[in-house]
This record gives structure tokens, sequence and C-alpha cells, in this order.
């Protein structure tokens, strides 16, 4: 039960059509980007994080992996998960330069790589390892009919389709125009194809100031949307906070918070309802859980970000009682030994031992991209 092998890797995988945008990026790729760990028996944990496929800023994680925290893993119990977080977290060279970003994500890979490892020891799915499911079905949302950069005819037919053939029972529509008066036009549209039953929520990546935000709200307030996600710049506790206070819409936010200390001051402040948590922006699975019971004390839902794309979201979402919905997004979900899956609106129950994670060595031989 010792760490043997630290191998970094970078996979550049396609998005859905030739690229997607919202509010404030474009993107051709998802960025898979993070770790696979050897133990001297064997076992292999996979982690990584999600990124915009940018590869210098890739490599960068990647070579923080590699030439800091690769010397502090190797010839170290894999089991001593908690340990091992505090060792890396509290490292003194990473401490002093970043609490957050490139050296908080590359723990973030580093953690969900080592549970993988204790899930597949175990012989048991991530889900169960940790206690259990709580819920016998998971909602699964579709954002990726709902981006910016979707005409509106399409946009309504996406919608139609997603919850008429497809048994989606909730999607999310990206805002955040030049133009709010599209952005309406575009909701009340969808709004009529899905009818008056199905679950539509927002999402501005953080675009708008509060002033345009809460005009939004006053004219969307009919539409019945069921949140409003990162409406406005992902740092604003203040902003969200009063927003919060002056719709009857409720917010959602979490994709852009590295820590725990950051939730508390969101939850602590009310400046959020629907609490989205991600575990490869948050130093991994160790700290998720964390946020989710610090939300779960708030009598807060918690509905992960999908910047995993729900590989292990899936897994930490069955297993906490807060959480019963999920976002789905495929771009690579077929990159994985068990790639997530949605029947009749919900995700399956993963099975495999792990935290599924496991790339197809398809996947590496299709996407992967040079270090450096």
């Amino acid at each position: 039960m010792t760490i043997a092998k630290v191998e970094p890797f970078i996979l550049h995988v396609p998005v859905t059509g030739s690229s997607i945008s919202d509010s404030t990026h474009t993107l051709s790729h998802w960025g898979v980007v993070g770790l696979r760990i050897t133990t001297r028996d064997g076992f292999v944990g996979t982690g990584f994080t999600g990124t915009h496929a940018d590869l210098a800023g890739d490599r960068l994680v990647t070579a923080c992996i590699a030439s800091c925290y690769a010397e502090l893993l190797v010839g170290e119990d894999e089991a001593d998960i908690t340990r091992l977080w505090q060792k890396i977290a509290r490292h003194p060279p990473m401490q002093w330069i970043g609490r957050a970003g490139i050296s908080h994500i590359a723990l973030g890979a580093v953690d969900i790589a080592l549970w993988d490892i204790k899930a597949q020891r175990a012989e048991q799915p991530l889900w169960k390892l940790l206690g259990g499911a709580t819920t016998e079905r998971l909602m699964a949302y579709n954002t990726d009919i709902g981006w910016l950069s979707i005409p509106d005819d399409q946009l309504i037919a996406g919608a139609r389709q997603a919850v008429g053939e497809d048994g989606f029972r909730g999607i999310k529509v990206k805002v955040g125009s030049a133009d709010m008066a599209r952005d309406l036009r575009r909701l009340q549209a969808v709004r009529r194809a899905i009818g008056p039953g199905i679950m539509l929520a927002v999402d501005g990546n953080g675009r708008w100031d509060l002033p345009t935000a809460m005009r939004f709200c006053r004219e969307a307030e009919g539409l019945d949307i069921f949140w409003f996600e990162e409406p406005l710049w992902y740092d604003d506790i203040a902003g969200h906070a009063a927003l919060a206070r002056a719709s009857r819409i409720p917010v959602a936010l979490g994709e852009q918070l590295y820590t725990a200390e950051a939730f508390s001051e969101f939850i602590g402040r009310g400046a959020v309802h629907f609490v989205q948590p991600d575990v490869t922006r948050l130093a991994g699975i160790t700290e998720y859980i964390r946020v989710a019971e610090i939300a779960h004390a708030a009598r807060l839902p918690v509905v992960a970000h999908a910047g995993d794309m729900s590989q292990v979201h899936v897994h930490l979402a069955y297993w906490h009682p807060a959480s019963a919905m999920l976002e789905y997004i495929p771009w690579i979900k077929d990159c994985f030994e068990e790639p997530i899956a949605v029947v009749d609106g919900d995700f399956l129950r993963p099975q495999r031992p792990g935290a599924g994670t496991a790339i197809r060595h398809e996947a590496f031989a299709s996407f992967a991209k040079s270090l450096g």
C-alpha cells in the first residue's frame, strides 16, 4: 500500500458540434487534465480537473503535479488520504504561492485519484464506500441543449427533444446576451415548447452587474425559472445577497468557488439558495464533502456543477442526502471505462469499483497532448 509512480496527463476532448459559447467563453474542446497514481501492488487511481483546453494553462497544472506534488506522494501510504491532503494543502512553498487556482485544482486531481484507489481496494463504487446511496433516483438536467451560441430555432427544437424523446425533466438555458431582450424571447419560446411541468433554469456565467440582473429577474418572473445561476461576478458576495433578497428567483452558484471557506461566506450571507460545488475546482473529494456538509447544515440543496462532466459527481450525489439532481453535459463521457448514463431522465447508479474516473486507452490514443 505504497505510492510508486505519479504520471500527469492532458486530454483535449471535442465539445458537442464544432464549438459552444456562453456569455463569457467560447470552447471547441474540454480539457481533462490530471494524473494517474500507481501503487507498488498494481492499483491505478485516476484523478483530473476540467479546463477550457488551453495547453499553456493545462501544462501549468501538470507541472505542478510533476514538479511539486509527486515528491510529496511517492513512497507514501495512499490510504492516508486525509493526512496526504493536509501534507499537500499546507506544504509551505505551495501555500505561499496560492491557496486556490492552479495549485488547488492540482491537489483536487491528486485527492480524486487517492479516493479512486481506496474504492477499488474496497471493491466498491465510491458512493457505496462513502456510506451508501441516500436516494433511489438522481434527476439529470440537460445543459448541453442551451448554449448561448445555439440559434433560436435549434434551441427550441433541442429543448423539445430533450424533454420529449430523451426524457429529461429539466433543462438549463444560458443567458447574458448583450441584448437582454433576446434572452427573454428565447426563454419565453423554450417555456412554451416544454410546457409548465418541466424544470427550466438559467445561467449567466457571471456576466451581468446587479442592476441588470435585477431587471432580468423582474422580467423573467412569470416564466417559472427554477434558479438563476451565476448572475453576477463570481466573488461578489454582497451583490448576490442583494439579488437573493430582491428576487423570487433563487440564486445558484459555486463552480467558480475554490475553497470551503468561500462557500461558507456565501451561505452565511444568504447569497445562495442552490449550492453548486465542483469536485475538480475544490481540492477534490475531501473538500467537496466539507462543502456539502456545510450546505446541508444550512438546509440548502447541493447540486454539483458538471465540471468533471459528472463522472465523480454522480457518486457523490447518490451518496449525499442534500443532493437530488445533477447537471448533464456529455462531452467527455465516452472517454471513461464506465461512462455516465441517463435513462428516463435519471442518472444510472455506477456499479464498478472506484470513483468512475478510469480512462479508456482509446481516449489517450485519440486526445492526449504533450506535457511540454
